[in-house]
């Protein structure tokens, strides 16, 4: 998918810059985008863990992430009307463009969170956050197909690693040799397998994101409530047919659910709002940086809160993506100056 001409070819980096789009350069992160960084990377590192331990495995997938994207609504509404814009979004507001900058993304969006969903009851804490910074990758690959950017010598080698690291931990983790005995085909097919999809398509979405905020000067709070509100409807066309629609049917929405499954519902709401706002501020490989906080913070609250030290495949695993989140960020591509 890349950025679309009227005559259909991709949009060359001298016409990016006239629509806005940031040249990959090594300019400085304001205060308030860190603060933002923090944030997510404290949401990031904790929603594995408190999605396990709020989430029951009687909760239909799928209206868990319905009432998510509720939540995210209603917190990007509410972050409109405070900032006094919400009447001149209103005015501006089209249906196409609408389509155009939050739709296909809206739609993968919907599909990675059921993925993602599936994934967190299957997969200890710590790996699956290890699999699912494989997003970067992704976001890198996608970025450069959409925008344009490209990427320093450093940082395809820090992306080689990162993919060394992904493999370690599917082979280590699929064989059952670091799942405590768990079933490894339930492992596998209904852990490694989906949060690696949903990577795929988190860095498709991310740079389509990035291109919607840059390019048409979309704000992120208004793309929040158009992908919850397109994602929830491509959901709720899905429950026609699929096996969560049966058990919705048949149990009722709230099936399994208690007091504290409203816990990750608000914090992935919380979580998918800091994300539009870093992309939009930062560009999507620049949450790079949360990647690594938050593996650190994943790995010390699945210590501290269930006294489960990480598998000898996470642990060869952990340096690898480190040190390529690490390559990457500090290594960024810088545009060749032209000879007079």
């Amino acid at each position: 998918m890349a950025v679309i001409k009227r005559n259909l070819e991709p949009l060359t980096t001298s016409e990016l810059k006239q629509n806005g789009v940031p040249p990959p350069t090594t300019e400085k992160v304001s205060g308030k985008v860190w603060f933002y960084l923090v944030l997510l990377t404290i949401q990031y590192g904790a929603q594995p863990l408190i999605s396990k331990r709020c989430i029951k495995r009687e909760v239909i997938v799928t209206s868990s992430v319905l009432a998510c994207e509720v939540a995210k609504v209603t917190c990007a509404l509410f972050l409109i009307m405070k900032e006094g814009n919400l009447k001149k979004m209103y005015k501006e507001w089209t249906l196409i463009g609408a389509l155009t900058a939050s739709g296909l993304p809206a739609a993968i969006y919907a599909l990675q969170n059921s993925l993602l969903q599936i994934s967190y009851k299957n997969l200890d804490s710590l790996t699956f956050s290890m699999l699912n910074q494989t997003k970067l990758l992704f976001t890198a690959f996608f970025t450069y197909l959409i925008l344009r950017q490209k990427q320093s010598v450093q940082q395809i080698g820090g992306l080689v690693l990162l993919i060394l690291a992904a493999v370690l931990l599917s082979v280590g983790e699929g064989t059952g040799k670091g799942s405590s005995g768990s079933d490894a085909d339930l492992i596998l097919f209904h852990g490694i397998i989906p949060v690696l999809v949903a990577s795929v398509l988190s860095g498709l979405a991310s740079s389509l994101c990035q291109w919607a905020s840059q390019v048409k000067k979309h704000s992120s709070y208004l793309m929040t409530v158009e992908m919850s509100v397109v994602g929830s409807l491509c959901l709720l066309a899905s429950t026609y047919k699929s096996p969560d629609g049966v058990q919705i049917r048949k149990h009722g929405f709230f099936y399994g659910w208690t007091a504290f499954t409203l816990i990750p519902v608000l914090t992935n709401a919380v979580g998918g709002i800091l994300v539009g706002l870093v992309t939009a501020h930062a560009g999507g490989v620049r949450k790079g940086f949360v990647i690594v906080s938050a593996l650190l913070v994943t790995a010390l609250l699945q210590f501290i809160f269930d006294g489960k030290p990480p598998s000898i495949y996470c642990l060869l695993a952990l340096p690898l993506v480190i040190s390529s989140i690490s390559i990457y960020q500090k290594y960024p591509y810088k545009l060749k100056k032209k000879s007079s």
